[in-house]
């Protein structure tokens, strides 16, 4: 039986509930309005093959439009990349701006420092379903005790590979980074055709793995703040890992230096890589191309044998923007996009982790896809610091220009990474 379909009986009266009776709200807008009728604007994230994600968001939206006459939604599926550009600017324009946003888990402080996001810690508390949020979940959404949005999803990755280049060449799947870099270069020998593993330089969260595998770390706290770490020892050797996969023997500099998490994904659909880090969300995608039916997905080895190199505890929220002039209907827009429903049908669709601890079993136990993104979670995550400085270090891409400038030969990265490090601290200075 289909996971909605299960999620159907003990969603419907939670449903029933929130059509029938409007929440109570913690306040008006920043307009001072909170009209019932009117059009919506809502911006979502564009993936990678988006049409799976559009039809579960149309279905929420034809029953919002059904539950609430005279209200009407449009949609915008921007680029993921492009967000801190867009969110900023409609910060600054409330007229041009969305009433209900969705937003990576990275960016709640910085948001929440910038005025952007609706506190919702009342509705959010006596929606029902909050209850059975992860609380690693709950967190991503919370600053100071209070609640900005409600968690959309959980983001994990893990190492994607195809089983018939592995067969074919005779090669094992690897179980530590030493053999996952030299693995990649094998196959590149041996397969020119073929990308041994995707990498791109401007792939933040999948490099981060083998930065904390190696036992650095970004940021540590000081002083009731935080000081960049990419200078340490550990630090570098991560950093140095990763980048040594950037060259004709694996995933050459001028064409992979450019690329983002969504190119290395499409380039492993599309059949022309033989590994990627990818995302349990990347699993429609996949399936979607060329790779369909001949591949598996690990764990990322960590340095030694056994170990699963710390994944980046990614995630993404649906929040509503403080300037809306439609509070009561984006908080139960809100709701809607972000239940137990639209999730276990986001998962059927997409692959990504509802964020409901129960609704989450029950995918593990119907989907044996879900078992290496759960055992990289129970194996142990890792965040990006909890500072509005993160999304300033984010949008400027300190990170990615580190990597960049290292792939490319115009610095080492003793220089590249102590430039970046600068960088971060000039943030986190200026976060205050």
């Amino acid at each position: 039986m289909k996971l909605s379909v299960r999620l159907a009986g003990f969603t419907a009266l939670a449903a029933v509930l929130a059509t029938a009776c409007a929440p109570q709200t913690s306040g008006t807008s920043s307009s001072g309005k909170d009209e019932k009728t009117g059009t919506l604007r809502v911006w979502l994230f564009q993936e990678v093959d988006n049409q799976p994600k559009q039809r579960v968001v149309d279905a929420v939206l034809a029953d919002f439009e059904k539950a609430h006459r005279g209200a009407g939604v449009t949609v915008e599926y921007i680029p993921v990349e492009t967000r801190a550009q867009r969110v900023k600017a409609a910060f600054n324009d409330p007229k041009s701006a969305p009433d209900v946003i969705e937003y990576g888990n990275t960016d709640t402080a910085g948001y929440v420092k910038d005025g952007g996001l609706a506190d919702v810690t009342r509705e959010f508390d006596a929606w029902s379903e909050a209850r059975d949020t992860d609380p690693t979940a709950r967190r991503s959404v919370t600053v100071d005790g209070k609640v900005y949005g409600a968690p959309y999803f959980v983001g994990i990755r893990a190492l994607y590979y195809r089983t018939d280049v592995f067969r074919r060449l005779g090669l094992r799947v690897p179980r530590t980074q030493a053999e996952l870099i030299s693995t990649a270069k094998r196959i590149r020998a041996a397969r020119p055709d073929l990308y041994g593993l995707a990498v791109g330089g401007a792939y933040t969260y999948g490099a981060l793995p083998f930065l904390w595998a190696n036992g650095g770390d970004l940021a540590t706290e000081k002083g009731g703040g935080y000081a960049s770490a990419l200078g340490s020892p550990a630090a570098r050797k991560g950093i140095e890992a990763y980048t040594s996969l950037f060259g004709d023997d694996n995933c050459p500099a001028a064409k992979c230096a450019s690329w983002t998490g969504n190119d290395t994904v499409t380039a492993f659909a599309a059949g022309k890589a033989a590994m990627a880090i990818g995302g349990n969300f990347s699993h429609a995608a996949v399936d979607a191309g060329k790779a369909k039916g001949k591949y598996a997905v690990v764990p990322l080895p960590g340095v030694t044998a056994g170990s699963v190199a710390p994944a980046f505890a990614g995630g993404n929220n649906i929040g509503v923007l403080k300037s809306t002039s439609h509070r009561t209907l984006a908080v139960d827009l809100m709701k809607r996009l972000a239940s137990k429903q639209a999730q276990g049908r986001l998962f059927e669709a997409m692959g990504f982790l509802p964020t409901f601890t129960d609704v989450r079993e029950q995918a593990a136990a119907e989907e044996p896809f879900v078992k290496p993104f759960v055992d990289t979670l129970a194996a142990g995550t890792r965040f990006v610091p909890v500072t509005p400085a993160w999304a300033q270090i984010d949008s400027s891409l300190v990170l990615p220009t580190m990597f960049q400038q290292i792939v490319s030969g115009r610095k080492d990265v003793a220089d590249a990474s102590a430039d970046a490090a600068k960088k971060m601290d000039d943030a986190f200075g200026s976060a205050g």
